[in-house]
């Protein structure tokens, strides 16, 4: 199962989270992907995604289970960050999502391009479809 691993991807929103420093008992600023800090005394805080993103910086790329069982994220929020594309499951993973109308794997999204240009399907978010369990693991996103 060691093969089948999450890899972060470009975030493209920051949640709408606030965070209070534990400290200083102010309001903490967002600063990126996930990651409070108080301008006080510097206190960091993050929220899920933040904590995903730490993790998968700080320990490379891991399945949904270890990460949900290493940073308190559930599963399930580990999923929508797969269907919404901030995260992606590296191409030599043994796992995959599936496209919601064909059924074929995808790294992450809700469709993959076929059916959202054969069908049709307005607003959707497109997934890349998987190549081969050969392909090299890579970050889409080094911040």
């Amino acid at each position: 199962m060691a093969d089948n691993k999450v890899i972060l991807k470009k975030e493209r929103y920051s949640d709408d989270s606030q965070f209070w420093c534990p400290e200083c008992h102010i309001l903490m600023q967002y600063k990126y992907a996930g990651k409070f800090v108080c301008e006080k005394c510097g206190s960091e805080e993050y929220n899920d995604f933040g904590k995903i993103k730490k993790y998968l910086d700080e320990n490379g790329p891991t399945n949904a289970v270890e990460l949900s069982a290493n940073t308190g994220v559930r599963k399930s929020k580990i999923g929508e960050y797969l269907r919404l594309g901030r995260v992606e499951i590296p191409e030599n993973s043994s796992v995959f999502i599936h496209c919601k109308s064909c059924g074929v794997p995808i790294r992450f999204g809700n469709y993959c391009a076929n059916c959202v240009h054969s069908k049709n399907i307005q607003g959707a978010f497109i997934g890349e479809v998987a190549k081969s369990a050969n392909s090299k693991m890579r970050f889409l996103d080094n911040e």
